[in-house]
C-alpha cells in the first residue's frame, strides 16, 4: 500500500489542492484511494461530498482520533491531508505510517521561513533519520518569470531534500477543489500542467 502525506505547519500552502488532485490521478488509474484529513474541519471531506459519483472513485478514510487508524484493508492508496501547525507528537505518529512526504512550499518569505523549522523538525524525526521515508518538496503557485519563483528555488536547494517539481498558480486549482473535479477528472489535462505534475506523480510511483 502507498501512504501519502502531504503537510506543511502553515495554512495556505496548497495541502489540499496538491492531495486531492493527487487522490483523483491515482483514482483515475484503478487505484483504489482513500483519502483522509486530520484538520478537524475536514475541508477533504467536504470536498468528497461535493463529488460526483460519475467521476473515479475517491473513499473517506474516517479519522477520529490522533491514534491515526490505518486504512481499509482494500485500500492500495492511501493520501492523507493535514492541517497547519502539524508538529511534535502528532507528526511524529503520522511519519511512522507514511512512505512519502510531499511538503508544498509557496514563493512567500513566510512559507520560506516556516518551511525551514518544518524541515529541520523531519530531519530530527526517527522515521526520517532511519530512512524508512521518502520526503520531496513541491513548489506551489510558481511562475517561473518572477523574481519571487527564483528565490524559491535557490532557497530550497540548501536543504538536503529534492525539489521534486514546480507547479504554475491557476485559477483552475480554485474550481476544483470548489467542485470537486481537479484537472486529472477531464478528458485531457492542458500540456503544460502535464509536464508540471509527471516529476511529482513518477517520484511518489517509484519503489525505493
Amino acid at each position: 500500500m502507498r501512504r501519502i502525506m502531504v503537510a506543511n505547519p502553515k495554512g495556505g500552502s496548497g495541502k489540499s489542492t496538491l492531495a486531492v488532485h493527487l487522490a483523483s490521478w491515482f483514482a483515475r488509474n484503478d487505484e483504489i484511494v482513500y483519502l483522509g484529513d486530520l484538520d478537524r474541519q475536514q475541508s477533504t471531506g467536504h470536498w468528497l461530498a461535493g463529488r460526483s459519483r460519475h467521476l473515479a472513485p475517491i473513499r473517506h478514510w474516517e479519522i477520529s482520533n490522533d491514534e491515526l487508524e490505518a486504512p481499509p484493508k482494500d485500500c492500495t492508496v492511501a493520501i492523507l491531508d493535514t492541517p497547519a501547525g502539524l508538529h511534535g507528537k502528532r507528526l511524529k505518529l503520522a511519519l511512522n505510517k507514511m512512505n512519502k512526504i510531499v511538503v508544498p512550499v509557496s514563493p512567500s518569505r513566510f512559507d520560506m521561513l516556516a518551511s525551514r523549522d518544518f524541515f529541520e523538525e523531519l530531519s530530527e524525526t526517527k522515521a526520517v533519520r532511519k530512512d524508512r521515508v521518502d520526503i520531496g518538496i513541491v513548489g506551489m503557485r510558481v511562475d517561473p518569470r518572477t523574481h519571487a519563483s527564483r528565490q524559491l528555488v535557490e532557497y530550497l536547494q540548501q536543504f538536503d531534500l529534492p525539489l521534486v517539481t514546480c507547479i504554475r498558480q491557476s485559477q483552475r486549482y480554485v474550481q476544483a477543489v470548489e467542485t470537486g473535479v481537479t484537472l486529472f477528472d477531464g478528458n485531457r489535462i492542458d500540456p503544460a500542467d502535464q509536464l508540471h505534475w509527471k516529476p511529482l506523480l513518477d517520484w511518489l510511483v517509484r519503489r525505493r
